[in-house]
């Protein structure tokens, strides 16, 4: 009978949609403990094994939710130090211990100050200390390893990122560009995690794209999923935003904001969430063309759109910037039908490549003069 009723009460609860569950991890907190380091043998002087290490070490096909799997109890421990004995006098040393980190993670303390980052293949951090053997210094007897609580905290590192309000078209768009498969449908926050595509060029260069799930007004405060989402953005080398050309309304309780107080709006929330932000190339595209009467609606704001400092008069005060975006490159788009797509990956190519050149330095001629000087007796 209890059997029974406990089927009668589930059939009645609606699992979980697959989609909604989170296949993403950006945030893991691990327990990360040195190993014991061994005794000593007073009498014959012998000096205990040191505890093994805990290392991270940074590899690109690994993943937060592979170490979740791995190291279930979230703790990971290295092995003791051996004892000294007679027989070795000098005890063998702990074995140590190296979690794989996906490239792009930041490691935090306890306290929520960022000690560490390993944003390159192979790069390795010693999160706890073996502790040390027992020798005359410490009475032959063994020390505990270091031992303590650290956050990895992951930031996608991409060529760019794709930021807008919800239902922009940014999966759309990334599906047009690349192999990457989004979610896509017609109603808001489709896009629950972050998704990374690969734009492919005939001369087979590859540039990485990701699609940052639909920030909503307040997002630098942490409304919403704010910062879980904006951090994503800070390890991007260039920015493409996306606006929806008719507008977007939240909900029917917020404002409905047209194209150009969206391109201001999130201008305002990279703003406020890191200034820095807007210092990096950034194209605009203005999406969904393909709808009747887009294009009369983007020909009345496209003036403004160019000189967006001729706008902010009749911008709202709550979304007004304080330093606006330099867009490299202004491109009005249908995503949906793959209108101008071409343009623009070639536009982002070209944006990077700019950037990239500007980073370089000038070469010191007098540097590579000396150089390439003759060494030596001169012939004559």
């Amino acid at each position: 009978m209890v059997f029974l009723t406990r089927k009668l009460l589930q059939s009645g609860v609606k699992s979980l949609r697959k989609h909604f569950r989170p296949h993403f991890l950006d945030t893991l907190r691990l327990t990360v403990s040195g190993g014991h380091g061994g005794n000593g043998l007073p009498k014959n002087g012998g000096v205990g094994g040191q505890g093994g290490c805990v290392y991270f070490v940074a590899k690109e096909d690994a993943t937060l939710k592979m170490i979740a799997k791995e190291h279930s109890t979230k703790r990971v421990k290295a092995t003791h130090g051996e004892d000294s004995s007679k027989v070795r006098l000098l005890g063998r040393r702990g074995e140590d211990r190296e979690v794989k980190v996906p490239v792009g993670i930041t490691v935090i303390d306890e306290t929520g100050r960022p000690i560490y980052e390993l944003n390159e293949e192979g790069r390795t951090f010693k999160a706890a200390s073996g502790g040390p053997g027992g020798c005359q210094g410490n009475s032959f007897i063994g020390q505990p390893g270091q031992s303590r609580t650290l956050m990895l905290d992951l930031k996608l590192i991409a060529d760019a990122g794709l930021v807008g309000f919800p239902n922009a078209g940014k999966s759309t768009f990334l599906k047009a560009v690349s192999k990457a498969r989004p979610r896509i449908a017609s109603y808001p926050f489709t896009t629950i995690q972050p998704q990374l595509g690969i734009v492919q060029y005939t001369d087979f260069r590859q540039i990485s794209v990701a699609d940052l799930p639909g920030l909503i007004e307040g997002a630098h405060a942490n409304i919403g999923m704010g910062h879980k989402f904006l951090k994503h953005v800070e390890r991007t080398r260039m920015l493409i935003l996306i606006a929806d050309i008719f507008g977007f309304q939240l909900s029917p309780q917020h404002k409905r904001r047209n194209c150009l107080e969206n391109v201001y709006a999130l201008n305002r929330e990279l703003e406020l969430y890191d200034a820095t932000l807007l210092e990096k190339p950034a194209i605009l595209l203005i999406n969904k063309l393909d709808i009747e009467g887009a294009h009369e609606e983007y020909e009345n704001i496209k003036s403004i759109l160019h000189q967006l400092d001729h706008g902010l008069e009749n911008c709202p005060e709550e979304i007004r910037p304080q330093k606006l975006m330099e867009f490299e490159r202004i491109i009005p788009i249908s995503a949906k039908e793959n209108v101008d797509i071409g343009r623009v990956t070639a536009c982002i190519r070209d944006v990077l490549d700019e950037a990239a050149a500007e980073g370089l330095s000038d070469p010191d001629t007098e540097i590579l003069s000396r150089r390439m000087r003759e060494v030596g007796p001169k012939i004559v």
